[in-house]
């Protein structure tokens, strides 16, 4: 990499500082444990890891050793230097460094291709690169934590030991970054999750939540506003069966594609599956009539429920699960009519995100090299979703190599109250899957034709929305998706009978309200309510109780004041149908 200044903005120079940062850290534990073995050592998302297989446990405690070498490896700011050997030569140095990964990686290199090693001082490391020019360019380096990794996760492969760090072009950066971190810590949606009695995930289900009273009502609220904006957007809802022939699947392509992420059983000595996605019982739906070129677009609607294997290291809580519901769009349309749909859908999901206020940004996903159909399809189908992206003024980037199997895809990254992104809608245009079930309209010439279709997710998974949602808020939600909006709170017994009589008003005012006369001490009731997130706060005593107005509490804003029963309706009930954020 070039001298000078350092732009941490460029994700090429921001990858080479991680990377390098990762070599650094490989060193240190070189230094320590002479006897680990190397696997690979990647820059990520804010941060590197890289993979040892070592005797020795590592743990948190072994961190501030490790950090002590760090920092001697960047203070001798070793110059970093590349070179490259021959598959034979290669190799020698694997077996003479008693390397048995790096010897793997090496023997699995596509004849002719260039072997490049980098070497720091007395480390040296089998590596594609780049990096920067020496160790001393990077000038703040912290370990995270530390994991155990199956060697190219392969669960039939050796379990090896991960640590994870981050790196940063100045301490106050990194600083700020450890107190993100912190922040989502606090935000964390299983720990707001089981605070708020919003879901439960059970030994008995690992990957299957299970959704509590208050999540009911979040999830209730979510899907009644997805319906209602459907149905005034044209949509037609449906709704898919969980489980069908495994030849469906063939037909779909899934199984040809996607088959090690699903789940399969036996009915009456015929094999079936759980169904992964929506999409082949949405060309069955379709396919239930025949359409004419005038009925397109058709649109049809689903909240799905899915299945899908995904291994126990990676489940998170709500967010990475093996079942969820996704609020899936199909849309059927005649070849003319397909960026105007992808503008309407563009449009529909940059409302939806705005009433939560997200800011987000868009990403265009290409061919990859698992896909279906000719590469003249995906052009076309690619210019398509630019064109509207285009035409909307959509900025985006493009993502090779990253489209869906069967299309190329539009997704939008949310950016949450911390700076966190989350990939969540997705548009994708598909030119395989109709001619696969053999779906068809009849054209104007009186032939049958093959619709276009658009396959689109706006929450993406309901069950991972509602994570995102309380990790962004805190479990501060929106009044209209808060599980309790208002509680009442007595200071004395001789309060109760107002304060039941207020409950009342309330709830036939349409409020979720929360009623809490125990015989506890108002602080201890306060605190309760405020840990609950309560969304509003009414505490009564016998001024209240003999016609003085009632002292308000928001869990965003403190104390806001007193209200006659009456305004603190009307506040409320407007904010609700305002859906504020």
């Amino acid at each position: 990499m070039a001298k000078g200044k350092l732009d941490f903005d460029d994700p090429e120079i921001r990858e080479a500082y991680r990377h390098t940062a990762s070599h650094i850290m490989a060193q240190a534990v070189k230094r320590l444990w002479p006897d680990a073995q190397l696997a690979i050592g990647p820059a990520i998302d804010d941060g590197f890891y890289y993979d040892f297989d070592l005797e020795h446990k590592l743990s948190t405690d072994d961190f501030g050793s490790i950090e002590k070498e760090i920092k001697n490896i960047i203070k001798a700011n070793f110059p970093i230097e590349r070179y490259e050997l021959s598959r034979e030569d290669a190799l020698k140095w694997a077996d003479d460094s008693n390397e048995p990964y790096k010897r793997e990686l090496i023997e699995d290199l596509p004849e002719g291709e260039p072997i490049s090693f980098y070497r720091q001082g007395e480390f040296t490391d089998l590596c594609r690169g780049p990096h920067l020019e020496s160790t001393g360019r990077v000038k703040a380096e912290k370990l995270m934590s530390v994991a155990g990794s199956y060697w190219r996760g392969d669960s039939n492969n050796k379990m090896l030991q991960r640590i994870y760090g981050t790196a940063w072009p100045s301490r106050d950066e990194l600083n700020a970054y450890i107190a993100r971190i912190e922040e989502a810590k606090k935000r964390d949606h299983r720990k707001i999750g089981r605070e708020m009695g919003l879901f439960v995930i059970q030994e008995q289900g690992p990957g299957f939540p299970f959704f509590l009273p208050g999540g009911m009502i979040i999830r209730n609220e979510l899907e009644k506003f997805w319906r209602e904006e459907h149905m005034a957007r044209g949509y037609d809802e449906i709704k898919t069966p969980l489980i069908l022939n495994e030849e469906l699947w063939h037909t779909s392509g899934h199984w040809d594609h996607y088959k090690e992420n699903m789940y399969f059983t036996r009915i009456e000595d015929a094999d079936y599956a759980i169904k992964p996605m929506n999409c082949p019982g949405a060309m069955l739906a379709y396919a239930n009539r025949m359409y004419s070129y005038r009925d397109l677009p058709v649109r049809f609607a689903e909240l799905g429920q899915v299945h899908r294997h995904e291994l126990s290291g990676v489940l998170h809580g709500l967010m990475r699960v093996r079942t969820f519901t996704q609020d899936d769009g199909h849309i059927f349309m005649l070849p003319e009519q397909t960026e105007d749909e992808i503008v309407k859908v563009i449009e529909f999901t940059d409302y939806v995100y705005k009433i939560f206020g997200f800011d987000y940004h868009v990403e265009i996903s290409t061919r990859p090299e698992d896909s279906m159909g000719s590469v003249e399809d995906w052009d076309r189908a690619t210019a398509a979703l630019i064109s509207a992206a285009e035409k909307k003024g959509v900025d985006y980037v493009i993502n090779e190599g990253d489209g869906a199997f069967y299309g190329p895809k539009i997704d939008f990254h949310l950016k949450d109250s911390i700076g966190r992104t989350w990939q969540c809608g997705t548009i994708q245009l598909d030119f395989q899957m109709p001619g696969r079930f053999d779906v068809c309209y009849v054209g104007k010439d009186g032939d049958k034709h093959v619709p276009f279709l658009i396959h689109r997710a706006i929450f993406g998974s309901i069950e991972r929305f509602i994570g995102i949602l309380t990790e962004h808020f805190a479990g501060k939600f929106p009044l209209w998706l808060a599980p309790v909006q208002l509680s009442v709170l007595t200071v004395t017994g001789q309060a109760d009978a107002f304060a039941e009589g207020l409950e009342r008003r309330f709830t036939d005012a349409g409020l979720r309200v929360r009623l809490d006369v125990r015989n506890e001490k108002i602080g201890y009731k306060i605190r309760e309510a405020r840990n609950a997130r309560d969304s509003y706060m009414v505490v009564v005593g016998e001024n209240e109780a003999n016609g003085a107005d009632l002292p308000v509490r928001s869990s965003k804003e403190g104390e806001i004041g007193v209200f006659t029963v009456d305004a603190l309706i009307r506040k409320l009930t407007e904010e609700i149908a305002d859906k504020a954020v």
